[in-house]
């Protein structure tokens, strides 16, 4: 009867001990899952831009959406891009209207106006493209939304090209290119995350 109940005894200890380590493993568990981890995850994604700063500081907030995936982290970075594209193309569109501007600078506004457009299409279709790459045509899907983002960049520069030289106003010249400078640095992240994105499916 003794050795029964040190048998028994023995076994309620055993499935303590296995509970006990069930739930310390599902405690383990959501510690790799929190807001705190996927900031982390950020931050280390951020780490190969060119950017690190702007890119932790224009994604963290959206760390609960993102996590810990390589995928979602590209697209906000794109839709962020996006975003900032559209608003300083409104913005300079106001510009251009402005009253007092030399025609060297509503022509150089209205180009600029052009390759943000430009700009704006082409981060939209790498969006789109983002959300369908999916199976065996995920490789070819990054491979255009690559050749998209890096044409954005090349739009970018352009515009910002146009404000070279003295005869455009300081003031305006600075403002112009303080936005399209950090529009081309979110592109220029959003890329090096796409980048990250497509060494996953090389």
């Amino acid at each position: 009867m003794a050795g029964y109940a040190c048998t028994s005894f023995a076994n309620f200890l055993l499935i303590l001990l296995a509970a006990s380590f069930h739930i310390n493993s599902m405690s383990a568990g959501r510690v790799l899952s929190t807001p705190k981890t996927y900031a982390e995850f950020i931050r280390t994604s951020c780490s190969t831009t060119t950017y690190p700063k702007l890119c932790y500081s224009s994604l963290s907030v959206q760390a609960s959406k993102i996590q810990n995936s390589p995928r979602l982290l590209a697209n906000a970075a794109l839709n962020v891009t996006l975003a900032s594209a559209r608003s300083t193309s409104t913005m300079m569109q106001k510009l251009s209207q402005s009253h007092g501007m030399k025609p060297r600078e509503v022509s150089a506004m209205q180009d600029c106006v052009e390759e943000l457009s430009d700009t704006v299409d082409e981060l939209r279709q790498s969006i789109g493209e983002m959300g369908e790459a999916k199976g065996s045509n995920t490789k070819l899907m990054i491979g255009d939304i690559q050749t998209w983002v890096s044409a954005a960049l090349t739009d970018e520069s352009t515009c910002s090209d146009g404000f070279d030289g003295n005869t455009m106003n300081g003031n305006v010249k600075s403002a112009v290119r303080k936005q399209i400078l950090k529009i081309a640095h979110l592109t220029s992240n959003a890329l090096a995350l796409i980048n990250n994105y497509a060494s996953l499916h090389g």
